[in-house]
This record gives C-alpha cells, sequence and structure tokens, in this order.
C-alpha cells in the first residue's frame, strides 16, 4: 500500500494531466491492487522519441536516433530490443522494414539509439517502430507506428524566393496564395520566414504553435519549420495564407536587411514516393496589410507592443472573406545569405487561460487589471461597440509600487476600434511579461469575462514533482518551478520576458541543472546551443548572450558553451551537444588562455560583442562582490570548474590523453587559487563571503587538512556576518547550493530558506510575488533568472535523487535523502529518460521509511545512514554492512532503522 497517503494528492495538482502522473497512477495501481511480482504482466512501450521530439517533421541530419520507455508491472530489464524503419507505414505494420532492421540486438540501451539503415536524404518520410524482450525471453508487442522526416538538408535549398509587400516594409503582412489538389496525399509545407509567421489552409490553421519560429542567431541563421497540412486540403481549390510578423528580425537586434518580415516557402507532396511541387512562393502571391503594426524599437526597456487596428482585420481567413478585401502583388525581396536549417525544439504554444482577478476604477475612463499572478504572454482584451477610430491603449508592468501605482517597464498596446459591434484585441506577434494592465481610454468598466490573459512558453514537459510536509518549502518550490516557465522560450532561456529578453550564459548557467531536473528541456538546449556556436569569434571569444551577442557579464556567462552540453548530456544521456561544440570548447580556452597571468585567469577587454567582467552578480547589499579580489577568485574558481567537466566531456567522448591534460591544469590552478586566494590569518578566501568561501571547497582547491577549518568559518560567518541568510546572487545561488548538497548541510540551507526577511526567498513571498525577482529587493524586475538554482537542493538533498554523471540520463542514480530538521517526509518523483523515478520518505518515530519506485533500465545506489542497525526491504531484513543498497528496476518499500 502506498506509504504516505495523507500528502500525495497535493504534490501532483499541477502534473495531473502529465506523463509522469499517468505513470504514476499506472505504477501504483498493481501496487494497490496488491499484485505480486511472481505474476506475469504486459510489456508496454511508450513516449517513443526520435530526435528527442516526438513525430518530428523536418529533422537536421541523417542519422536520427530513437528513444523509448519500457513499462511492466512486474521488475525485468530490458535484454535486448528490435527497431523497423521503412518508407512506407502500411508496409511497415506488416513486416517489411526496407530502410532498416536491427534485428534482435542484445542491449538494455533505450535512449538515443543511432539509426544504422540505408542512407536517407533530405526530406525523406520514414516510419519506425520497436518492440523489446526481456530477461524470460517474453517479447512486448510492436510499438505503435511513428514517423519522421529529414528536413531540408545540404545542397537540396528551398526552391521558394522570398517575398513581402512594399519591399519588405511592412510590419505584419498577409500573404495568400490559392492551388488545385486533385486527390490529397500527405503533403508538406516548408516555411523559411526572418520574423514570426502563422500558417492557414482553407481559413483553418494548421497548428496550435505562436511566435514561430523558435530563436536563432538570424545574421547567420533562420530556422525552417514543417508543416503536415494534409488534413485540411480539400479536392479541387485551396487557399494558403501566411500571417508574419517582425518578431527578432529587427535592425536593431540582428542588422536586419529591411524593417519588416519576409518569407520563402515550399508545399510538396508525395506521389508514388516522390515528392512533387505544388507552389512557391513567389511574386504571384498577393499580400496586404493585416492591421497588427509594432510599437517600440525592441530593445532594452522600449520592448514596446503591437498596435491592432480592427478597421483593418480581416473578418475572417477563408477565401470568399479574403476576396472581399483589397490586395496587391507580393514582391521578391533580397536576403543576404545565411544557413536555413531545420527546428529541433518543441515550438510556443499557449499554456494557460487566466482571468482577471479584480479590476479597479483609478477615474478618467482608466482601468487597473490585476491577472493575480505573473506571466508571460498575452492579454485579450473584448470590447463592446465603440465609436470607429476610438484608442484604447494597454500598459503593462509585473509588479505595482507602494503608492499602488504600476512600475512601467516600456510595454504597452494600442487598440483601435472598428465600429462595429464588438472588437477582440489579442496579441500575436508580441509577448508581455505583466501581472497589471492599465487600461486607458476605455469609456465602461470592463468584466472579468471581457478580460484574459493567456501563458506562452515552450511547448517542453514537465518532468518532476516535488512536495514535503513543510509550506515554506513546497512555496519557494512552487515559485521557482513557475519562474521558469515564464523564462523559457521556444529554444532558449532568457534573463527576463520584458525588460532585455535575452539569453544571457550567466542565467543559464544557473539555471540550467534546475531547469532541466523539472522539465524535459533537451530540444531546447540543443536550439540555444546552436546560437551559442554561431556567435563564437574567430578568436575563440564569446559574447555574454547568445542568440543577438552583446550583455553584460563575465567569464561565467561565456562558459555556458562549457557547462550546458555536459548537464545535458548527463541528465538526458544525449552525447551529441559534446561532439558538436567540443571544438568551440577548446576554441574558448584558447580565448582563456590569452589572458591568463602566472597561471591565473585575469581580466580580459570590452568589445564590441561584450562587456563587464563580473564575478557574482546581484548579491544582497552588504556583500562585496565587486571586489576585485573576489571577482578574480570567483572566475578562476569557475575555469577549474569548467576544466573539471572538459575532463569529464573529453573521457566521454573517447579523448583520454586530452582528459588527463586537462585534469592536470585544473589540479595545477587549485593549487594557485589557494596559494593566490586564502588569507591564513583569517582562514578565508578572497573577502570571505558565502561564494568566496565555498567555490574553493567545490571546485577542490582547498586543502583536506584545511577543509573542515575553512567550512566551519563560513558556517560561522553566515550566521554571524548574514545573520543566518543567503548572501549570494546569481552566480553564487547555484554554487552554494551544489556545496551544501555535497556537504550535506541541509540545516545549513533550510535555516536560510526559512528566514522571513531580507534577503530571501520568503521575503519575496511575503511581499506578493509569484515568480522571483532581479534583485532581492524586488528593484526592476519581479520575474527573472537570477535565483533559480536553488531548485536542484529540493531534489537532491530533500527529495534524495541525484544522478550518476558515469551512467547519464539517470541510468543509475543515488538515492539519499538529506533531512533537514522540521521536514518530517517528502514525496518526489523525477521523470528520467528510462521512465518515471519516485522517492517518497517519512520519518515515523527512529525509523525512516521509503517507497522507491525504479523504472525498467534504471538502478540504484540507496544510501545507509551512518547510524542505522536495522534495514527491511519489501518486508524482508536485509544487511547493513555496506554503505548503499543495491537496487534493479521494480518498486521498494524500504525501512531502515
Amino acid at each position: 500500500m502506498y506509504l504516505f497517503e495523507d500528502s500525495f494528492s497535493y504534490g501532483y495538482l499541477f502534473f495531473s494531466n502529465s506523463i509522469v502522473m499517468k505513470k504514476i497512477l499506472f505504477l501504483l495501481l498493481f501496487c494497490l491492487l496488491g499484485f505480486q511480482y511472481s505474476l506475469a504482466g504486459p510489456i508496454l512501450l511508450e513516449d517513443l522519441r526520435c530526435e528527442n521530439l516526438k513525430n518530428p517533421l523536418g529533422i537536421d541530419n541523417i542519422t536520427p536516433h530513437f528513444s523509448w520507455k519500457v513499462l511492466c508491472d512486474i521488475p525485468m530489464s530490458q535484454e535486448y530490443y528490435e527497431i523497423q524503419v521503412g518508407a512506407d507505414s502500411l508496409e511497415l505494420s506488416r513486416g517489411k522494414a526496407d530502410l532498416w532492421n536491427s534485428g534482435k540486438t542484445k542491449s538494455c540501451a533505450s535512449v538515443m539509439i543511432p539509426y544504422q539503415g540505408k542512407d536517407l536524404k533530405s526530406r525523406q518520410l520514414c516510419y519506425w517502430r520497436v518492440r523489446v524482450g526481456n530477461e524470460k525471453g517474453e517479447l512486448s508487442e510492436w510499438s505503435p507506428i511513428q514517423r519522421f522526416a529529414i528536413g531540408i538538408l545540404g545542397n537540396d535549398n528551398l526552391q521558394g524566393k522570398f517575398i513581402s509587400l512594399d519591399g519588405g516594409n511592412v510590419d505584419s503582412p498577409l500573404l495568400r496564395k490559392s492551388f488545385t489538389v486533385d486527390k490529397p496525399s500527405t503533403t508538406f509545407l516548408y516555411v523559411n520566414s526572418l520574423g514570426y509567421h502563422e500558417v492557414y489552409i482553407n481559413g483553418k490553421k494548421v497548428d496550435s504553435s505562436v511566435l514561430s519560429p523558435a530563436v536563432s542567431q538570424l545574421d547567420k541563421r533562420s530556422l525552417v519549420v514543417t508543416y503536415d497540412i494534409t488534413s485540411f486540403l480539400k479536392s479541387g481549390k485551396n487557399e494558403i495564407l501566411l500571417w508574419l510578423g517582425k518578431g527578432w528580425y529587427k535592425k536593431t537586434t540582428f542588422k536586419a536587411e529591411h524593417d519588416g518580415p519576409v518569407v520563402r516557402a515550399d508545399l510538396s507532396t508525395l506521389k508514388d514516393g516522390k515528392w512533387k511541387k505544388l507552389l512557391t512562393t513567389d511574386v504571384t502571391w498577393m499580400g496586404r496589410e493585416s492591421g497588427y503594426a509594432d510599437m517600440g524599437t525592441w530593445n532594452a526597456l522600449r520592448f514596446g507592443g503591437e498596435r491592432i487596428d480592427a478597421r483593418m482585420l480581416p473578418a475572417g481567413l477563408t477565401a470568399r472573406e479574403l476576396d472581399k478585401l483589397q490586395w496587391k502583388s507580393a514582391v521578391e525581396v533580397c536576403v543576404n545569405d545565411r544557413k536555413a536549417t531545420p527546428q529541433m525544439c518543441s515550438a510556443n504554444k499557449i499554456q494557460e487561460t487566466l482571468t482577471a482577478k479584480s479590476i479597479t476604477a483609478l477615474g478618467n475612463n482608466t482601468w487597473l487589471v490585476d491577472m493575480g499572478k505573473v506571466l508571460t504572454g498575452w492579454f485579450e482584451l473584448q470590447t463592446p461597440q465603440l465609436p470607429e477610430g476610438h484608442e484604447i491603449t494597454a500598459v503593462y508592468s509585473d509588479f505595482m509600487k507602494a503608492d499602488g501605482s504600476i512600475e512601467e517597464q516600456g510595454e504597452s498596446d494600442l487598440y483601435i476600434a472598428s465600429g462595429k459591434n464588438g472588437d477582440k484585441f489579442c496579441n500575436k506577434f508580441h509577448h508581455h511579461a505583466f501581472r497589471y494592465i492599465k487600461i486607458s481610454n476605455l469609456p465602461y468598466h470592463p468584466q472579468p469575462s471581457q478580460i484574459k490573459a493567456y501563458l506562452v512558453h515552450g511547448d517542453y514537459r514537465p518532468a518532476s514533482t516535488f512536495v514535503c510536509s513543510d509550506v515554506d518549502l513546497n512555496a519557494i518550490h512552487d515559485m521557482v518551478n513557475y519562474t521558469l516557465r515564464c523564462l523559457t522560450f521556444s529554444g532558449y532561456m532568457v534573463d527576463c520576458p520584458h525588460l532585455e529578453r535575452a539569453g544571457y550564459g550567466g542565467d543559464g548557467n544557473s539555471s540550467t541543472q534546475a531547469f532541466q531536473t523539472m522539465y524535459d528541456a533537451a530540444p531546447t538546449y540543443m536550439n540555444w546551443l546552436q546560437a551559442w556556436g554561431d556567435v563564437m569569434q574567430e578568436d575563440g571569444g564569446l559574447p555574454h548572450v547568445a542568440p543577438a551577442g552583446g550583455g553584460g557579464g563575465g567569464p561565467y556567462w561565456c562558459g555556458f558553451i562549457v557547462l550546458a552540453p555536459w548537464r545535458t548530456y548527463v541528465n538526458y544521456g544525449d552525447s551529441r551537444l559534446l561532439e558538436r561544440y567540443y571544438d568551440n570548447m577548446k576554441k574558448w580556452f584558447g580565448y582563456v588562455d590569452r589572458y591568463t597571468v602566472n597561471g591565473l585567469l585575469k581580466r580580459w577587454p570590452d568589445t564590441t560583442y561584450r562587456d563587464w567582467y563580473l564575478g557574482d552578480w546581484l548579491a544582497p547589499i552588504g556583500v562585496d562582490s565587486g571586489n576585485q579580489m573576489s571577482i578574480d577568485l570567483v572566475n578562476n574558481c569557475f575555469v577549474s570548474d569548467c576544466l573539471d567537466a572538459m575532463c569529464k566531456i573529453a573521457t566521454a567522448l573517447g579523448r583520454k590523453d586530452e582528459a588527463e591534460g586537462f585534469a592536470v591544469r585544473k589540479e595545477k590552478l587549485n593549487v594557485l587559487i589557494h596559494q593566490t586566494f586564502y588569507n591564513d590569518e583569517e582562514n578565508i578566501y578572497a573577502t570571505g563571503s558565502q561564494l568566496d568561501m565555498s567555490y574553493p571547497m567545490l571546485v577542490g582547491a582547498v586543502p583536506d587538512a584545511l577543509y573542515d577549518k575553512v567550512k566551519q568559518e563560513m558556517l560561522a560567518r553566515s550566521a554571524g556576518q548574514y545573520k543566518g541568510h543567503i548572501a549570494v546572487g546569481l552566480v553564487g545561488v547555484p554554487i552554494l547550493t551544489d556545496w551544501v548538497i555535497r556537504n550535506k548541510e541541509a540545516d545549513f540551507m533550510y535555516d536560510m530558506l526559512k528566514q522571513p526577511d531580507y534577503p530571501g526567498y520568503l521575503h519575496m513571498l511575503n511581499n506578493n510575488a509569484t515568480t522571483t525577482w532581479e534583485y532581492w529587493n524586488g528593484e526592476r524586475s519581479r520575474v527573472h533568472n537570477c535565483y533559480n538554482g536553488i531548485a536542484n537542493w529540493f531534489y537532491q538533498a530533500v527529495g534524495g535523487i541525484r544522478a550518476d554523471e558515469k551512467q547519464p540520463g539517470y541510468r543509475h542514480v543515488f538515492i539519499e535523502p538529506q533531512i533537514p530538521q522540521g521536514v518530517t517526509w517528502a514525496n518526489t518523483t523525477k521523470e528520467s529518460p528510462y521512465g518515471t523515478i519516485i522517492v517518497n520518505w517519512k520519518l515515523q518515530d527512529d525509523c525512516l521509511m521509503m517507497h522507491v519506485v525504479l523504472p525498467v533500465g534504471v538502478e540504484a545506489s540507496v544510501a545507509i545512514p551512518s547510524n542505522a542497525n536495522k534495514g527491511v526491504v519489501n518486508g524482508q531484513e536485509v544487511k547493513l554492512d555496506k554503505q548503499y543498497l543495491e537496487l534493479g528496476t521494480g518498486t521498494y518499500d524500504i525501512e531502515i532503522r
């Protein structure tokens, strides 16, 4: 029976429709029904993926990788798999795999299995299925047939011409074209837009994505999105419409060639196994302005919004309605050469719909709307009939000042009424970050039913749950979790979604482990790191932001190119990023070496693509993170951190000699760090701050003989100088968190998190926060990526689930709850590439009770407390003569006294 029924429901409400919840319910069903391990059960395959994506259309290589999860009600191991790939789904269902049949391949692997069949080619559509067998020779059924398509690769370029209106100077044009289909068959549309696009066939939007495509380094690379429009076609005449928006295609960010978006597209249908062109973009297309236009300059603090003129909006998007409007010929436009590659991450989608929590009259036809929480996305206002040309403004903010006014942050929209019976204004090619909306010149009291907001972010899946006995910890966890959703769009993560919207590497490093623990984010990092590769300079230098470049920061920002691929490999078992960017990593180290003096990295110069040279950033008031000695210490510890990662990366890639070289460099650097920054009289490093003390310990620069002495000094300073509060910034939060986890200082972290006043997370929550802030005191931004690295502690320490770096993708995990005083139970799940790992524990008198579920393919080492004297697993007493209990796939109820 489930151990902790009293706390189960609370922890999983958010994930009630997720794959995590479905698996948990499946596993618990058999536990609750009392099934015995000796009974046979079906072997099920689920969550089939190609390139970490579900049925992707348009992948960027001809050697796809396949993954699946095995679900069974009894413990088993996958002994072999058989993958079949074919060009025809019907033939494949009959067993004809004309592209690849792996045969029965002896292997327990089920993550990122490489294709090894006939050569695939650009635009090829393929189908695949898999089945597995266990150690008893029992077979699963064949999985449902999946599909994937190769994108447009190599010399197979798009045939369409880049087109737009008025020389490419219209903010949001509509472009349309009719075409004839005799009998609909599989038809793909390839869209390559500079700026955002939406696709409509016969008046219907072909998918639920918004703000497409994902981000890229637009002066060097654009992305191609593939759509299957087969189900939208009819025999005879059809109508295609592309609705464009400027998005990031701006002269202020990527030196855009035009003042408006441009697009090219190919439409092809599959006949007798070959693709036949139906149409491409050219000057025979017709266009008009849509009624949407940009406001603002798309620069920091001035991102503006949209001007929506309802007088110009089409009443509908079918051919009959569009024919009533005035159209003119599209024009071909010139663009500079840039790569056009398939989009390899999920799209942005609307994830939640919110209604107004309150609407306050401010006088003079002005209203303040509170949506109840900060969100990133769209705002919608439905109005009654207003005079034609009547203008309404909406100004957005993420927080309210003490005087009751909102902090205006350069985000606004303008609505122009059509004069007809009711208009609906909603964003389309622009997003905002907001909780409050000030609506001006609206001559009636709006009702909650007339106002909506839409949370928009990348369509990545949740991959974890956490809840414990302490409501404050739960609130902090949930705030961080939700913040990360507000920060992560299709293909990258931003510092903040309103003021700068920039993919800062420092913010990324600070929260990568947290985000990758909480969400299925491998495709997000595949796209984001592609941008980091594109912004690398010839001399190996890197900006602090990608895409776009620029920004303030320091080595911790540039080193995203090293740590993000490594963490992605550990969390998802995907080595492709290591392989793709290993040379970039070494090139960046070459740049670091040029500014290394007597073995230590010193300040490198500002450049046209990067400035500042930070250590920590946005630490609390009173922490001297701007001290030059602290900056030099932090950055050299970071270099040591990166050298450690490079050693592991080289090992994973089979480059033994290079791995040894990185290890030697790290050892030498650590000696210099201690010799240069340790103050023997005060027993501190640099300034003695939490970061200055914890980072040398974390990277191994503190000699063993001094380690405990330094540790105790840091704890004492934290209790005295910082009065038990957390005293680090963006860089320091994940580093201090990792140090706490490694040193098992659960009470130290718990006490800091429980502080109700400044600086701290409860201080945010006690001041009406729903997302984490940029500054500990709440200045500037109330939704930011500074302090979210704390989430690692909930899962790895309190939850007790820690990935084994030597067996990536959670193939093997360490289970060791670090229980602070004040916490009596915790329920944690982690959706690994192999399935759902569950660790629920509860303290009862002198007994630690754990309920552990390990999916097929996952093994665990469960740490035995040093003071334990009796252990029981599934009712059987076990010896506690080793450091760990070694567990394989299965469900375990464990008692340790």
